[in-house]
Parts: C-alpha cells; sequence; structure tokens
C-alpha cells in the first residue's frame, strides 16, 4: 500500500487524499501512479463519486520538481505523460468526481481539480498554472472547456494567480466553502449523483464531455520533446 495516497470507500463514495503534506502534496511519480491506480479501479468497482482532497496546508503544488536535476528528458516527459493519463481517467470518468482545494495550489495540481466534474475550494484557496513559462502545454483544452477559450488563453498567457473568489465567478470553481462545510457537500454531490443509474450517469458523462485525449497527449508530447526542456525547467525555477 502506499501511504502517499489515502483511499476510503463508503458505499459508492470514494474518497482520494493527497498524503504528502511536509511536499505540499507534489505529485511524485509514486503519488501519481498511486492515484492512477485508484481511478481505474473506481471505473469498475461500482463507485458514483469520487472526492480528492489533500492533507496538510495545501491541496497540491504539483509536479513534484525534487531530484528532477538527475532525471532525462525521457525520464520527465515519461513523468508528465503519466499525470496527463491520470488527468484523462478523471475527466472522463463514468460518475462524478469532486474535487476539494484548499492553500496553494500549482500546475498539475491545478489541472487535477479541473479535471473534476465539480470543484469546491475554501475561502484562502490560490491557484497558478505556469506550465507554458516553460515551454509545457498541459491541460489547455481542459481549461478551456471549462472557462472558455478567451478567459484560459488569458489566464496561461499571463500565468496568472487567482483566489477562489475569482476562480468561482469565471467558472472554474462550482463553489466556495470553508472546509467545516465540506461534508455537508460531499453528502449533497453524493446524493445527486445517485438520481441516475450508473449506466445513465457513465452515458451522459460521455456525450457531454469533449474527447480530446489524443490531441492533449499530442500537445504534451510536442511541447515536452523540444529540445532543453530540463534546462527550460531550470531557468524557470530561478525565476
Amino acid at each position: 500500500m502506499n501511504d502517499e495516497l489515502l483511499i476510503e470507500r463508503t458505499g459508492g463514495i470514494a474518497s482520494l487524499t493527497l498524503n504528502r503534506p511536509d511536499t505540499a502534496n507534489a505529485l511524485s511519480a509514486a503519488l501519481v501512479d498511486a492515484l492512477a491506480a485508484a481511478v481505474d479501479a473506481a471505473h469498475h468497482d461500482g463507485t458514483r463519486l469520487l472526492v480528492l482532497q489533500g492533507k496538510g496546508h495545501n491541496f497540491c503544488a504539483g509536479f513534484d520538481f525534487g531530484g528532477f536535476e538527475i532525471a532525462s528528458d525521457g525520464d520527465l516527459l515519461l513523468r508528465f505523460a503519466r499525470i496527463e493519463i491520470l488527468l484523462q481517467s478523471l475527466y472522463h470518468a463514468p460518475f462524478a468526481t469532486l474535487a476539494l482545494a484548499h492553500g496553494k495550489n500549482f500546475g498539475a495540481g491545478v489541472d487535477l481539480i479541473l479535471a473534476c466534474g465539480t470543484r469546491l475550494a475554501a475561502p484562502d484557496a490560490e491557484f497558478r498554472m505556469p506550465g507554458l513559462r516553460f515551454g509545457l502545454q498541459l491541460g489547455t483544452r481542459r481549461l478551456a472547456a471549462r472557462i472558455g477559450g478567451d478567459a484560459a488563453r488569458a489566464l496561461l498567457a499571463a500565468s496568472k494567480t487567482f483566489g477562489a473568489e475569482e476562480g468561482l465567478r469565471i467558472g472554474f470553481l462550482h463553489d466556495v466553502a470553508a472546509p467545516d462545510a465540506w461534508p455537508g457537500l460531499i453528502s449533497r454531490t453524493a446524493a445527486a449523483a445517485q438520481r441516475l443509474t450508473a449506466a445513465a450517469a457513465a452515458r451522459l458523462h460521455a456525450a457531454t464531455i469533449n474527447d480530446s485525449r489524443a490531441a492533449n497527449l499530442a500537445d504534451l508530447v510536442r511541447s515536452a520533446i523540444e529540445p532543453g526542456l530540463k534546462e527550460r525547467i531550470r531557468e524557470y525555477r530561478k525565476g
């Protein structure tokens, strides 16, 4: 069992909690693998609602750059590709998905939130998606689908940090609520997820979510294989 991810199942609810608080829940390779396995399992075990949250002061700081200097460009590409596959599995899940965000969230951590069908945040939450600052394209189409192309372009071009209230205004979030209100929100979301049969819910999700999985993965790979990925990351981290 991977203790970087806590898994709890109650009835048709699967709760996944990122458990690397000392790194602000940064996405290590092991954590991504554990998340991918848990989400894949939920596709087949009768899950009707998957809840994603994080331990500690932040939901997720994004890609774990620890040790990236000794990784090859190919190693980094594989890790980013596995994150994209995880995000696709969440985004196209045949059941309801709920992200509960708090604290400071960056990059692929924000993409995790974005991949969920319902997105709630604490009032203190902040979000930033800086990947294009080092030339990496991850989740752009998903962001555009959530908030619109013009808004997504403006947000990503500026690598803008935005708070919970702005996230609610632009459609990135569905609600802002303090963590002590989250159990009630989970219960209501779970009840709503049960209104349709599992088969009907799966058909509805499939019919209303544009399938751009191949294009998204191709975008990521093309951006990552441009020469100098590590140097671009190094320069970004210096800034």
